[in-house]
């Protein structure tokens, strides 16, 4: 009768000490290798132009999952446009924004470094990809298919470590090229 307490504590112990040692920007996705799931969704400039999942096909790039009321999407915004400026492809995902003019006056003001801009108004877009929130980056290869996710903001030190090295592995860009 004393072992069942101290097996369930062991567990407990076991379970915790997991989750101290763990990366919190580390989630897993069932999507990883597998292709985008299907959407359609407005342009965010033009509601009556129509965005489908094949916008990430074709190059590798980013889809980077950001909303106006989210304020580590602000915090990453200033080195996605840098990143844009190297000639990274980002498309953008709107997500949950309640005005349509409040992103686009975001884009305005802050720079806009997105190749296209998704407006996904009650998320079910990141929904279908597993976002739990803004700001979520997928890299996504030339043929469609989700290769890393990164959850949280995208930086120079994020950009230095995995996330642009598996890029620039899709990318086929050399190490020597970049500096």
């Amino acid at each position: 009768m004393l072992l069942l307490p101290l097996l369930a504590f062991l567990l407990l112990v076991g379970f915790l000490l997991r989750g101290l040692f763990s990366d919190p920007t580390e989630l897993s996705s069932a999507l990883v290798g597998k292709p985008v799931p299907q959407f359609s969704v407005p342009n965010l400039y033009n509601t009556d132009e129509r965005y489908d999942e094949s916008i990430l096909r074709g190059q590798p790039l980013l889809l980077n999952v950001w909303a106006t009321w989210c304020p580590t999407c602000r915090a990453e915004h200033e080195y996605l446009n840098e990143l844009a400026a190297q000639g990274v492809p980002i498309v953008g995902l709107n997500y949950k924004d309640d005005s349509l003019a409040k992103a686009v006056d975001w884009l305005n003001t802050l720079g806009d470094p997105y190749i296209a801009n998704l407006f996904d108004a009650d998320g079910a877009v990141a929904l279908e990809f597993g976002v739990y929130g803004a700001p979520e980056t997928f890299l996504i290869d030339a043929e469609g298919n989700i290769q890393y996710r990164h959850v949280g903001d995208v930086n120079e030190r994020v950009w230095r470590g995995e996330l642009g090295q598996r890029y620039r592995a899709l990318a086929g860009i050399t190490e020597e090229a970049t500096q």
